[in-house]
């Protein structure tokens, strides 16, 4: 992949971890009591972080000064 396909998959993957992250307050607030659909979503999330912190790591690479 080129810079280009990994700054726009950067950029689907932060959307989707916002989508999940306010599907997870949602569902917290309206006091749901599936607890496994929220384990499952907080895991989701938890794979988009790690995904998201490679490309990051992939555009951004560290300087060794």
């Amino acid at each position: 992949m080129n810079e280009q396909e990994l700054t726009k998959k950067l950029e689907l993957l932060k959307t989707e971890h916002r989508d999940l992250d306010a599907a997870i307050a949602a569902l917290t607030e309206a006091g749901s009591t599936d607890q496994l659909q929220i384990a499952r979503l907080k895991k989701r999330k938890l794979k988009l972080k790690d995904q998201i912190a490679i490309i990051e790591d992939t555009l951004l690479p560290d300087i060794i000064a």
